[in-house]
């Protein structure tokens, strides 16, 4: 079967090939920045984000010689930063070792951070035709269909025997166009869930639809549902300017967010604003805090349910030991931050541009009025 699959596919794949702006450049540096963002990522939304990366950072020097806040702003919105900082220090690496020249082996390739086997195999067939499979998700899943394989595909005795048999169905030649076409079908033909067999090149060799049930593959372990964590997010305001926190965490690290205070799952928004007012105490001085709105922002394996708060401070002092910086709407603007914090920084853009005439009267009467302007505060992205 191993002749019939790549030519079946490769011709489909001349008709068929989405046309994206990171493909067929023949600049391994482009190979390298796309293939980043791929890792957990849309195609179709990784290209725009492309784009402009390259333009802010158009070879690989350019970027390895960039301050990494300037890349982690270049990379905001398209989330999972710990990418953009392993791209960085990859970019350094290549720069300090290879002589700026992107490594043209499996080995090598694997031996940078951020690089896994997938990256690894996509970067070396696509930009050095090195034959070798780039197993993703969709490849597994392509694999395990067109081989009727039941085993767990988590498990790594299958993933063993399916890398195997696309290994075998790799051409000796075009091995990068090879992986790309099976990255293509996966992503729009032999989809998860019920997959468009009337429209696959392959299905007159998959065993899955000989059999008569491709959509019942591939088996999966069962995922645990994302851990449900609960923030204040306070927007600390002095004269015109708010308090930013750059984050030392491994989530979301070098990235600047307004104030974190974890709460307990379910916390109401009247013990949100007393824990606020008792955190602060002893950090800045402030006034009673102020309920603004609430938001949700999902992440892969968490979900951060907030809770907005206003601060209204008499002075810019920060008395804990984060890294901290008061900073105008410009430097909203301006500093790297996450999309979790982005109802937040639209209200702090809001309140720093525009605040309440007459300043702030009472804690219940700017909590009322403002709960009554936002009926519905949540986002998600």
């Amino acid at each position: 079967m191993t002749g019939s699959i790549s030519a079946l596919i490769l011709s489909w794949y001349r008709i068929n090939k989405r046309r994206l702006s990171f493909r067929d450049t023949g600049d391994p540096y482009h190979v390298l920045v796309s293939e980043f963002m791929l890792q957990q990522t849309r195609a179709e939304t990784a290209e725009a984000y492309f784009e402009r990366f390259i333009d802010r950072f158009p070879d690989l020097r350019s970027l390895a010689d960039s301050p990494l806040e300037d890349v982690l702003k270049a990379w905001e919105g398209l989330g999972y930063y710990s990418r953009a900082r392993s791209l960085h220090r990859t970019a350094e690496i290549i720069r300090d070792e290879y002589g700026g020249r992107v490594p043209n082996t499996y080995g090598s390739l694997l031996s940078l951070p951020g690089v896994g086997p997938y990256s690894a195999a996509a970067i070396a067939s696509i930009a050095f035709g090195v034959r070798v499979p780039a197993m993703d998700g969709n490849l597994y899943r392509v694999f395990a269909r067109l081989y009727d394989e039941n085993g767990c595909v988590d498990q790594d005795m299958v993933k063993r025997r399916l890398y195997s048999l696309a290994l075998s169905d790799m051409p000796e030649d075009r091995s990068g166009d090879f992986n790309q076409a099976m990255m293509d079908l996966g992503a729009a033909v032999c989809v998860p869930g019920t997959p468009d067999c009337a429209a696959c090149p392959l299905s007159s060799v998959c065993r899955a639809f000989i059999a008569g049930h491709p959509e019942r593959l591939p088996v999966r372990t069962k995922k645990k549902p994302p851990v449900q964590k609960d923030y204040a997010v306070v927007i600390l305001r002095h004269q015109g300017r708010t308090c930013l926190f750059k984050r030392s965490e491994k989530m979301l690290n070098s990235l600047y967010v307004f104030l974190l205070i974890p709460l307990p799952e379910g916390t109401g928004i009247g013990e949100a604003l007393d824990k606020t007012d008792s955190f602060l105490l002893s950090r800045v001085p402030a006034k009673p805090a102020f309920y603004l709105d609430s938001a949700k922002h999902v992440f892969t394996h968490q979900v951060w349910n907030m809770t907005l708060i206003l601060a209204e401070c008499t002075e810019d002092t920060w008395a804990g030991p984060e890294q901290y910086v008061w900073t105008d709407t410009e430097g909203l603007a301006a500093l790297p931050m996450p999309g979790a914090m982005k109802a937040a920084r639209e209200k702090a853009v809001q309140l720093l541009s525009s605040p309440p005439e007459g300043g702030i009267i009472n804690r219940r009467s700017l909590s009322v009025n403002l709960m009554a302007e936002n009926t519905t505060g949540s986002t998600v992205g």
